[in-house]
């Protein structure tokens, strides 16, 4: 079992994580024109908080997520709102086959610095979208190590933009735009600190 996992019952009752995840999806609309003719894959969804916010804009949603215990969590929660476009599935693009489907956007939300081959997953989003579909990544500027103190495996301490700009615009996006969509502020030492979540959207050339 993955600290995920067990975490992933207690997920939701964080009021930060629920707010955050508001704002990331309220910054995704200001970014993308959003429509119910989109199709969209949410990548590391865990308990669907960004995609529940977001599921009346667009068309369908196929939400995936290595772990098993976040993805039971969610199931639950689809079937208790009667939410008929959101679809829950199983996958790890760094080991397992990518899906045949394509889609018209792709987002995460704080899972990008989780997974340690940035460029082959980023390659991996921009096979899985549509000519012109968007990349829209959620997560945490550089930081000094100081974000994770649960103990989950964090392998990138968040990310510098430009550098981040560069990668996927070697990997074939285009019209990349940042902009920050959230302060998470935690308590370290009893100093309170500041970690900013970027979003950048990107668009398939």
């Amino acid at each position: 079992m993955t600290n995920f996992d067990e975490r992933a019952r207690e997920w939701d009752s964080d009021p930060d994580k629920v707010k955050r995840a508001h704002a990331v999806a309220d910054t995704i609309r200001k970014a993308v024109p959003l429509s119910k003719s989109m199709n969209a894959l949410e990548y590391g969804c865990g308990t669907g908080l960004v995609s529940f916010a977001l599921q009346a804009d667009l068309g369908q949603i196929t939400l995936v997520d290595t772990s098993q215990g976040m993805l039971d969590v969610l199931a639950e929660k689809i079937a208790s709102t009667g939410v008929t476009n959101m679809h829950p599935a199983r996958l790890d693009l760094a080991v397992d086959p990518p899906p045949v489907e394509r889609y018209d956007l792709t987002y995460s939300l704080l899972t990008l610095h989780h997974i340690d081959d940035t460029k082959n997953i980023l390659t991996k989003f921009h096979t899985l979208l549509e000519p012109n579909g968007y990349l829209l990544v959620a997560d945490l500027d550089q930081e000094d190590g100081s974000f994770h103190t649960n103990g989950s495996t964090d392998v990138h301490l968040g990310f510098e933009r430009g550098t981040l700009q560069k990668l996927v615009e070697e990997i074939g996006f285009g019209n990349v735009t940042f902009s920050t969509a959230y302060q998470i502020k935690k308590k370290i030492n009893d100093q309170e600190k500041v970690f900013p979540v970027f979003l950048m959207a990107a668009q398939k050339t």
